[in-house]
């Protein structure tokens, strides 16, 4: 490291001297550098020096690689120094300390033989103004006071050292010095005249470097500070792991709510049902897997996950395929045979009109009437087969199912008593499931199925509660269509039919709903 020099005592720089070209560094006067020389001719050079004044120039290369042997291979200013100690290493190189003294600016090569040999004359730096000196040096110090201490590889006694410093050129050039600085930034500041204009250009250095500097600890310690507390949140984690480990609770805990968030989030669920899973998900975490609520959650989210939000099964409506299939299926029945075919006739022409308008709806239309107030949103009627056992009410709703190419569902309700059967039971009951008709889209794994509500007129009511409210409540377009009920809306389209044995004996909730479809039969009812 470069430590400051005392001036050398006045002596004459002689005009021609020996060049010692230097690789990667600068040397500048009124410091003390060690050198390592380790070319032949570089070393014959040094000890031809030693024999005689010890002076010698130093001088910089352009190219680091090329050896020079022309001017315009070296700079134009360069210093003049002299040779204090000396040492031989044992691989024939020699290191040696060098004092700078002054600057010089090279005129020409005499020679290159044995070494370089330039003619050369002096050129010290102007002082300038008195008081713009003595300003810039005390603000160089100061900013070289926070480079040091932002900087951790500069010691603190480098800011004391250049503090006791009272020469402004000195100063200058020991900071330059002991700093690591680009060869093109050294090589400005030794060129640099007068003092004045070398302190302000070694002031927008360190300003930079500090800047610098300040961001790289700034950046540091919010780094450290980030490890700190992932390894803090690492050790905690361990340590929950080994309480759980302790009470038994196995690792299993989290991969089981991962695997949950994953299947969730495959599943594509609308926005609603996805606010509630996600508020599930994050009570199941902070819940101990030995709480009894930890496994209703669980078995209410898998439900959620299973469950087929958006897989449909069915194709598009074939009027000709359809009538074929019930004629293969069953014998005579025309008249509802022909109910049949005008729903599924109906239900396509809407589908057509919807995708037709869905085309050109960048096309301009006619305004639509405003919308009354509580009309019902537009939905499909739900057939009701009526008949005596074996007619063919169940099979014709398979053929159905067949004729869209859809699952079919059947959910027989006879003696069925209890509304949880359709509604389904509350979660916080032990062993609660979701009502029938939710198991049976989880079955069909579609939401588009075909279900059969087989012996509505067989439904009852007593203490438990009143099924067929249940029923209408699920049936009814203008209950079922509520947002909240998540679990609900997934059934909106299912093709729901229902059979009876007696139109007359069926409550009277369900009657008011199955009403909007006639029967297919020839029954009176």
């Amino acid at each position: 490291m470069a430590v400051p020099a005392s001036g050398p005592a006045e002596f004459r720089i002689p005009d021609a001297l020996p060049v010692l070209p230097l690789r990667d560094t600068v040397m500048f006067p009124l410091t003390a550098v060690p050198l390592a020389v380790g070319q032949p001719s570089s070393v014959r050079l040094v000890d031809d020096v030693m024999r005689g004044n010890r002076l010698l120039a130093l001088v910089a290369q352009r190219d680091a690689e090329a050896e020079p042997s022309r001017a315009e291979d070296l700079q134009r200013v360069g210093t003049v120094g002299m040779i204090h100690q000396l040492a031989r290493a044992p691989d024939g190189s020699v290191r040696i300390m060098v004092q700078g003294i002054e600057r010089f600016r090279l005129i020409d090569l005499t020679a290159t033989e044995p070494y370089l040999i330039a003619r050369i004359e002096a050129e010290p730096e102007q002082i300038g103004e008195a008081t713009d000196a003595e300003a810039l040096r005390l603000a160089v110090i100061d900013v070289f006071r926070r480079l040091v201490e932002a900087s951790r590889e500069m010691p603190d006694d480098l800011a004391a050292a250049v503090a006791s410093v009272t020469d402004p050129r000195h100063v200058a050039y020991f900071i330059v010095s002991v700093m690591p600085l680009d060869l093109a930034v050294r090589q400005e500041l030794l060129e640099a005249n007068p003092v004045t204009a070398k302190l302000r250009r070694l002031i927008d250095v360190l300003q930079r470097e500090v800047a610098v500097r300040e961001l790289g600890r700034k950046i540091t310690t919010e780094t450290e500070e980030r490890l700190s507390k992932t390894q803090r949140e690492y050790y905690l984690r361990e340590q929950l792991r080994s309480i759980q480990r302790e009470l038994g609770e196995g690792e299993s805990t989290d991969g089981g709510a991962a695997d949950l968030r994953r299947r969730i989030e495959a599943a594509a669920l609308p926005e609603e049902a996805r606010r509630e899973a996600e508020r599930e998900l994050s009570r199941l975490a902070s819940i101990p897997p030995a709480s009894p609520e930890h496994g209703m959650i669980v078995t209410y989210l898998e439900w959620m996950a299973s469950l087929p939000w958006n897989a449909l099964g069915g194709g598009t409506i074939d009027i000709r395929r359809a009538r074929a299939v019930l004629d293969e299926d069953h014998f005579d029945l025309e008249k509802i045979k022909d109910r049949i075919l005008e729903y599924l006739a109906v239900k396509k022409l809407r589908e057509e009109r919807a995708a037709g308008a869905a085309v050109s709806s960048d096309a301009p239309t006619p305004a639509a009437p405003p919308r009354v107030t509580g009309d019902p949103p537009a939905r499909e009627p739900i057939l009701c087969f009526v008949g005596p056992p074996g007619v063919g009410k169940t099979s014709l709703g398979q053929s159905i199912a067949r004729a869209l190419g859809r699952k079919f569902v059947r959910m027989s309700l006879g003696g069925v008593r209890d509304e949880a059967e359709i509604r389904g039971h509350r979660r916080t009951y032990i062993g609660a499931l979701p009502g029938r008709i939710i198991q049976g889209l989880r079955r069909a794994e579609t939401r588009d199925a075909v279900f059969m509500l087989d012996e509505i007129d067989k439904i009852g009511a007593d203490w438990r509660g009143d099924p067929s409210s249940a029923l209408l409540e699920v049936l009814d377009p203008a209950q079922n269509s509520i947002p909240p009920r998540t679990t609900r809306s997934s059934t909106t389209t299912c093709r729901c039919r229902s059979t009876s044995r007696r139109c007359c004996s069926s409550p009277p909730p369900t009657r008011s709903t199955r009403s909007r479809g006639r029967c297919a039969t020839g029954w009176k009812c």
